[in-house]
């Protein structure tokens, strides 16, 4: 197809639409009248993209390993600017889809698309530690998803059997992934593998706040998820090799975006469960590599805002999402202007 040159690029706020704290900020990409769009982004984020941004002016929405290339050496190494990175390279995906009309998932791949999604739940403010998770537990999992992921999180004076406790009495039915947050230190982490049933356990995520091999020395009994944190600045590959997760729980958004997630992708066999905040291009990867992308996240506390800012909302079906039909991404707010 023809070049498409980016000529600017504007953002939109629909915080008239959001509660408190929810991310709200949508960047849009354009060439001529045609707009690629991502969203909604953190203030922080949005601040970056653009100071960022304007280094697109000029470049070819086809082009994303060339646009990858030119944010990547723009762009400060940092959470935020990892995540303003991904953001633009969506848009730019999603201003390629659409000029192709197709959803961005084709342009990933020349193999079918999966279109019906297997997703998983997480409710991560119902932490087992709190005493209504118990009998929310079976109720989300009768709903047809694929596992649960629950909080399991570091309380002060909290004793690592006391979490095996928590763990087993909410995996009597099924195993449930838990997701420490980065809130273990090494210590609890050690009393918790060396009690731990692994039989219970569909994963435990971030129990460490960095990937540091030595915080996880002490948890290889167990299946391990991680890569939600890792960002352009880390090495994927290495950060895997030396924790052996079972799950590589990639933010497709916050890793560099869509270029981004495929090249870790190519170099890496771990199963992959994209983290949900970035559920929009998780959802057209998971359906251009099935093979790869096993289930992708849907966050029960955050997500059904988050929906009500697109054009296009996509709804959980007995566990399951549909890749949205229309060109494109399906990441343009509503009221998107013209």
């Amino acid at each position: 197809m023809r070049h498409l040159v980016i000529d600017s690029f504007d953002f939109t706020d629909l915080a008239d639409h959001a509660g408190p704290g929810d991310d709200t900020v949508f960047v849009a990409v354009r060439s001529g009248r045609a707009a690629g769009w991502y969203g909604p982004l953190t203030e922080p984020v949005a601040r970056t993209v653009l100071a960022l941004a304007a280094v697109l002016v000029g470049a070819d929405a086809t082009d994303h390993e060339g646009i990858q290339d030119r944010l990547a050496q723009a762009a400060p190494r940092s959470r935020a600017g990892s995540w303003a990175v991904g953001a633009l390279d969506c848009a730019a995906w999603d201003l390629h889809a659409q000029a192709e009309g197709c959803p961005a998932a084709e342009l990933l791949t020349g193999e079918p698309l999966r279109r019906r999604i297997t997703a998983y739940s997480s409710w991560l403010t119902r932490d087992l530690a709190h005493p209504a998770t118990a009998d929310l537990i079976p109720e989300v999992s009768a709903q047809g998803w694929a596992f649960t992921k629950w909080g399991l999180r570091n309380r002060p004076g909290a004793k690592g059997g006391a979490l095996v406790d928590l763990l087993h009495a909410a995996a009597t039915a099924e195993p449930v992934a838990v997701d420490a947050v980065g809130t273990w230190p090494q210590a609890l982490a050690a009393e918790f593998a060396a009690a731990a049933d692994p039989a219970a356990l569909v994963w435990l995520e971030d129990p460490a706040p960095t990937h540091a091999p030595r915080a996880y020395e002490q948890l290889r009994t167990l299946p391990l998820a991680v890569g939600e944190r890792l960002i352009l600045a880390d090495d994927a590959p290495a950060v895997l090799a030396w924790i052996r997760p079972a799950a590589l729980t990639l933010d497709v958004v916050g890793c560099g975006g869509l270029t981004a997630a495929r090249r870790i992708l190519a170099r890496t066999t771990t199963p992959v469960f994209p983290h949900g905040r970035s559920l929009m291009p998780g959802l057209h990867l998971a359906a251009a590599r099935p093979d790869r992308v096993l289930a992708v996240e849907y966050r029960q506390q955050w997500e059904p805002g988050r929906q009500h800012l697109y054009a296009h909302p996509v709804e959980p079906d007995r566990g399951h999402l549909t890749l949205p039909t229309a060109p494109g991404l399906g990441a343009a707010p509503r009221s998107a202007p013209c």
